[in-house]
Parts: C-alpha cells; sequence; structure tokens
C-alpha cells in the first residue's frame, strides 16, 4: 500500500489525481491510500437527485450530501477489491478499532452507512468501484467547523445532526488520526 499525503487540497483537484492514480492501480495492480481534506463545500454522490439549499459538487461516489471542510480527515482508498462486501468490511473495522480505542460510544449504522454518536455522525462513507478497484472512501470529522457542517442534514437524514472529535472531547490533532488509521488499515488489510 502506497500512502499519499496531499494535505488540504481542492475537491475537484484530490478528484482527477484520484482518478490518475485509479488508472495506475488497473494497469500494476497497486494499492493507494490518500490523506487528506478539503476546503469548505458540499459534494452530493451520483446517485443522489435532490435539490440542495447549498451550492454542490455533483461526483461518482455513492451516497448522498456530504460536507468537507479542513479539520476533516479524508481516507480515499484505491485498492483492488475483488470482493466489495468483503473490502467494506475491512474498512468498517479499521474505523471501528479506532474508535472502540478512543471513543466506544460511537457505532456504525449499516442503514444510514456512517459512524454515529446517537443522532449524531461524525463519519461519513462513500465509495464507487471502478475496474475492480474502489474509489472515494470516508470522511470522519475531527475539529471542523460545525455551523458550516449544519447547514443542510448529514447525508440528507432528518433528525441527524453533525459531530467531531473535538465536540464529543476527544483531544487529538489531525495528524494523529492519520497516524492510528493508516496504522490500523494495514493491519487489518494484511490480516
Amino acid at each position: 500500500m502506497t500512502v499519499h499525503q496531499w494535505g488540504v487540497i481542492p475537491f475537484e483537484e484530490a478528484e482527477a489525481q484520484m482518478q490518475v492514480l485509479h488508472a495506475k492501480a488497473v494497469q500494476h495492480k497497486e494499492n493507494h491510500l490518500i490523506l487528506c481534506s478539503h476546503p469548505p463545500l458540499f459534494t452530493v454522490g451520483s446517485d443522489d437527485k435532490n435539490e440542495w439549499s447549498v451550492k454542490t459538487v455533483r461526483c461518482g461516489r455513492g451516497g448522498s450530501i456530504t460536507a468537507h471542510t479542513p479539520g476533516q480527515c479524508i481516507f480515499y482508498f484505491v485498492f483492488q477489491v475483488p470482493h466489495p462486501v468483503r473490502f467494506y468490511a475491512h474498512v468498517l473495522k479499521a474505523f471501528e478499532a479506532f474508535f472502540s480505542r478512543y471513543l466506544p460510544t460511537v457505532s456504525y449504522d449499516k442503514h444510514n452507512p456512517g459512524f454515529y454518536i446517537d443522532n449524531r455522525k461524525i463519519a461519513s462513507l462513500g465509495f464507487r468501484y471502478s475496474q475492480g478497484v474502489s474509489l472515494y472512501g470516508v470522511a470522519l470529522n475531527v475539529d471542523v467547523d460545525l455551523e458550516f457542517h449544519a447547514q443542510v442534514p448529514p447525508c440528507g437524514l432528518e433528525g441527524i445532526v453533525p459531530t467531531s472529535l473535538a465536540a464529543e472531547g476527544m483531544k487529538i490533532s489531525e495528524e494523529e488520526v492519520f497516524t492510528e488509521i493508516v496504522q490500523t488499515i494495514e493491519e487489518v488489510f494484511n490480516a
């Protein structure tokens, strides 16, 4: 697995570079993990047909509307995926391991894919699979502008509000989050 650290990068630029890595991954049977965050914007998955009250950018991933701001740790997986269900289970296992260590009140909701504490959403998941390789991934709110995120309900889910590790009382830097979760991803996928 090659890890790419892109820092704060405009979404459109990250998406274009991810497509380049995807072509490389398809050709050379490689796995790439991209770590980044984006300037403030809302992205909407390709299946979502809603009209939103905020400016949005359509993208190729699954899922509905997702807010992005600095302070959010994004993990884009450009991985070989012979079995999507198994791949998705491995992704969940890596993030569940992180939450069990640091914030055990977080749980995954399979009906509304994401990680929650009661009605507060802390992480969103959205993937696409093409030519046996994954695209997009997981966005985890570490210390984000919750007012910006709260302009629309996370993933369009009524009664759900955004939260972050910081808002839940967890003091941890983005660098520490990336380091911890990358290590866990390596362990899970190499097991």
